[in-house]
């Protein structure tokens, strides 16, 4: 038997109400990210396949909903969850995905970023946008344990949803 959400709100009370420091948090991240030096759309890529990855409805719906508004086309954004042999990213991106998934996966077998896949990042990536980069991974797992805890409505907007 699954569990389901009976209500229309999120299981915890809205959390930048809890915590009014969470909208500066966030709003700082997200200017830091937005520097220019990733492209946007790679970032929304990293943070759907990290939705993905933690399994939460939530979050791959907010990733996939920004991709859309930004024009990004439905192969790329279905072909997320397979990146690893779809022929719709670019070496970069493919450096970007394996970075969100080597962070968010145990490797059993050595570190979870290796030498090699550092190497690739960076053939790509100059310092800034790679430090860039990791902040936008970050970004997104400060909001998975809102995510995975409080429950959010996937598609309903924060304002609408959280428990009074």
């Amino acid at each position: 038997m699954t569990a389901t959400q009976d209500t229309l709100q999120s299981r915890l009370p809205n959390p930048a109400v809890l915590i009014p420091e969470l909208a500066q948090i966030g709003g700082t991240l997200f200017q830091a990210v937005g520097n220019g030096t990733v492209p946007q759309t790679t970032v929304s890529l990293v943070q759907l396949r990290a939705g993905q990855l933690v399994g939460n409805t939530y979050l791959t719906t907010l990733h996939t909903g920004n991709l859309r508004k930004a024009g990004e086309a439905e192969e790329r954004i279905t072909a997320v969850v397979s990146w690893q042999d779809a022929p719709h990213f670019t070496a970069a991106e493919r450096a970007a995905l394996a970075l969100v998934e080597a962070v968010l996966t145990p490797n059993p077998h050595g570190e979870r970023v290796s030498d090699e896949l550092y190497a690739e990042a960076s053939a790509h990536y100059d310092d800034k946008a790679l430090a860039t980069l990791t902040l936008a991974i970050g970004q997104v797992c400060l909001f998975i344990p809102l995510a995975l805890i409080g429950k959010p409505l996937p598609g309903v907007a924060p304002a609408e949803q959280w428990r009074a």
